[in-house]
């Protein structure tokens, strides 16, 4: 089945089909590999026909590449199905995808059992946040964001609303679980869903229907769950469902990369799935494909501090390798500095490519330094786990117009235009609408002007819900005939986005909204009339989705638009240096990595005693396991003997993992100098090519 032979307990793990089994596959041991092959042997040995196999993962990334794997092993194959032998194998009837994918399907499905129109809208983050706000009448922007956690954690939990509120102990939480009930109540009404209930609803219906769950076992008869140390309370409850008494399952997953306890996810399933299937058996992926043994040694002195589930240890054939480097920096300034300057001589030293390279980090704030110095010094990066520009609020607001404008049913885009700027519609009307389109079955668009809907509302709620509906009807109509520039112009200056900008947010952040808003105008505006002419300069974003040719109708831009935010997500590589935190490396590895920041209060985060639990630490020592098993061939790490915070500059100490690293002794380093100015540096990097690759001492 593959051009490699798989090892000893790969195979196991593939060809085990007597009942459930838990795979732990320590990091870079071919987890994905093992999965891949799984689902090929169940076709061709086993007789099952690929619509009766699902694959789970957590992105949309690892999903893409299952499915790219297993066609490639099932090309041209045939099935062994009684009756169906000799077809041609259909990969595209394999269920592979994310859970909230899965989710997705099902509620599709069920959405009459659910009391959900066929047609439900799913609410993304910034809309959930729009409701929470307005329940909480405030524009504290933390306490929001804690409350909408806090729903996303009792959703994950199972918990309901009544339970989250008679468990209340204090005034904040009984707040919170008051806005959760209500927040509840209002989804139900604009025959809405956000990203929870992707996964909780079903697991819900499954947990009551007898009926439709034993439907869906009967659908889907083989089980494969990847990452599955990172599910949570709800997760797990949907995939036990699924499965129910034939469990017919692999999970597949490492107690040891568990570092998302912070959004529900909980080992406690790793123990749970042994408790309710008593028949597990567990298999042991142990040799790792990626590392040099002195990364891996590294790596299991740290992560051996933790108390063990499952005890295991990796190890390689890939040697020795480099020595591991502790390096202490006398600022975050210099550390930036030494950083990309070390990289620059180890890239020309070994021949490599700036793709070759990866800067991790324990949180998004430590990116911006590392950005300076590396623009400064013309190194090509790529930043994970920052924002896009579609995620940009502005621009959501400008996309939700879009939107409604090609598509009118579109729910969640209805409720953001209507509300955005405001224009007397408010919670109380966009509820009784919901509540009366979900019974008519019908879009919150098309509801608007059913005569029916006068008997619910009084005509000074009426009457801005037509006036907006009319506007709509009126750009829509203009949208696939007139030019796009004069059609963007009129939306813009029917909607005075700048004035709500202007009234909603201080001076600073107002204008920073506009600009990325005109920015986002000027390039719809570009492709809605012709190429840049000789002598013009087009910007990064003009050809950011790929698509060259120009004059296009407001119709067709907002399609395209809606595509790019599609694609955005998309894989490419380029030859660029990788800035990444140490959650979005997980899963990812490169040949040389630079861990920096590891001192106490960044890795492990903790900054006093109160936060020091067990459970914490155990947490950041397994993220520094992740940050270490990135590395292929090198691993340097970094610290700062002082940090500012809040203006005030603060005395570091080397983070308790590295000691725990437990290095070999190596010879004691030169004293550190201060950072080299640009021209100093210029200078010594000419010395070292004209001195045949070998830096100068320093």
């Amino acid at each position: 089945m593959s051009a490699f032979p798989l090892n000893p307990a790969q195979n196991e793990a593939v060809r085990y089909f007597d009942g459930p089994c838990l795979v732990l596959a320590g990091a870079g041991s071919g987890k994905t590999r093992v999965i891949t092959q799984k689902i090929a042997w169940l076709i061709e040995t086993k007789g099952f026909e690929p619509k009766h196999i699902a694959a789970v993962t957590f992105t949309n990334k690892a999903a893409a590449e299952m499915r790219e794997r297993v066609g490639k092993l099932l090309e041209g194959k045939t099935l062994t199905t009684p009756g169906k032998e000799g077809r041609k194998v259909p990969v595209n009837q394999l269920t592979v995808c994310t859970f909230h994918s899965l989710g997705v399907q099902i509620l599709r499905r069920e959405a009459e059992n659910l009391g959900l129109k066929p047609g439900f809208s799913i609410m993304d983050s910034d809309d959930c946040f729009a409701l929470i706000q307005e329940q909480l009448g405030t524009t504290d922007k933390q306490l929001i964001r804690g409350v909408q956690t806090a729903i996303s954690l009792w959703k994950n939990g199972l918990v309901k609303p009544e339970t989250a509120l008679a468990a209340a102990e204090n005034a904040d939480e009984h707040q919170a679980a008051m806005v959760y009930r209500n927040y509840v109540a209002t989804l139900q009404a604009y025959q809405a869903v956000d990203f929870d209930d992707l996964i909780r609803l079903p697991a819900e219906l499954f947990a009551r229907d007898e009926e439709v769950r034993e439907r869906w076992q009967n659908k889907l008869r083989y089980l494969l769950i990847d990452e599955y140390q990172d599910t949570n309370t709800c997760q797990y409850m949907l995939v036990k469902l699924l499965a129910g008494p034939r469990a017919a399952f692999t999970a597949v997953g490492d107690d040891d990369q568990a570092i998302y306890g912070w959004r529900g996810a909980t080992l406690e399933n790793l123990k749970q799935l042994q408790v309710d299937f008593p028949a597990l058996k567990v298999i042991k992926l142990e040799q790792n494909y990626r590392s040099t043994s002195r990364i891996l040694a590294a790596a299991n002195n740290v992560i051996s501090k933790n108390p063990k589930l499952f005890e295991k240890r990796l190890w390689s054939e890939h040697g020795l390798g480099d020595p591991i480097t502790v390096t202490g920096m006398n600022d975050e300034e210099h550390e930036a500095e030494s950083v990309v300057f070390r990289l620059s001589a180890h890239k020309f030293e070994r021949r490599a490519e700036f793709r070759d390279y990866a800067i991790l980090y324990r949180g998004n704030h430590q990116a911006r330094i590392f950005e300076q110095i590396l623009r400064r010094e013309r190194i090509p990066y790529v930043l994970s786990g920052g924002q896009s520009f579609f995620d940009k609020a502005e621009i959501k607001d400008l996309c939700a117009y879009l939107r409604l404008i090609a598509n009118p049913d579109d729910d969640p885009a209805f409720i953001r235009a209507v509300t955005t700027p405001r224009r007397g519609v408010g919670s109380t009307t966009l509820e009784t609408l919901g509540s009366f389109a979900g019974l008519a079955k019908v879009s919150l668009f098309e509801a608007v002007y059913m005569g029916a809907i006068e008997a619910r509302l009084q005509p000074r709620q009426l009457e801005p819900l037509r006036a907006f509906a009319d506007f709509i009807q009126r750009i829509t109509a203009r949208a696939e005939r007139d030019p796009a520039t004069e059609v963007i112009s009129d939306l813009m200056e029917g909607i005075h986005y700048e004035a709500y900008l202007y009234d909603t947010f201080d001076e600073r952040q107002a204008q920073s909204r506009w600009t990325n808003a005109l920015e986002f105008i000027e390039w719809l505006k570009r492709k809605g009339t012709r190429p840049p002419g000789e002598g013009e300069v087009q910007t990064g974003f003009d050809n950011a989705d790929g698509f060259g040719d120009e004059g296009k109708s407001l119709m067709e831009l907002t399609q395209t638009v809606a595509l790019m935010s599609m694609l955005e997500g998309r894989e490419e590589d380029p030859d660029a240096v990788r800035l990444s935190t140490l959650h979005a490396s997980k899963g990812l590895e490169y040949p040389h990595v630079f861990l920096v920041g590891v001192e106490e209060g960044i890795l492990p985060s903790i900054r006093d005693d109160e936060d020091l639990t067990d459970e914490k630490i155990e947490e950041e020592r397994r993220l520094m396991y992740v940050g270490i098993t990135r590395a292929q061939r090198s691993l340097q790490l970094s610290w700062c003997k002082q940090r500012k915070r809040a203006r005030e500059t603060t005395i570091c100490q080397v983070s308790r993992f590295v000691p725990e690293m437990q290095l070999e002794e190596a010879p004691p380093p030169a004293p550190e100098e201060a950072p080299m100015s640009p021209k100093d540096r210029l200078a010594s990097l000419k010395a070292m090519l004209a001195g045949g690759g070998k830096p100068p001492a320093q």
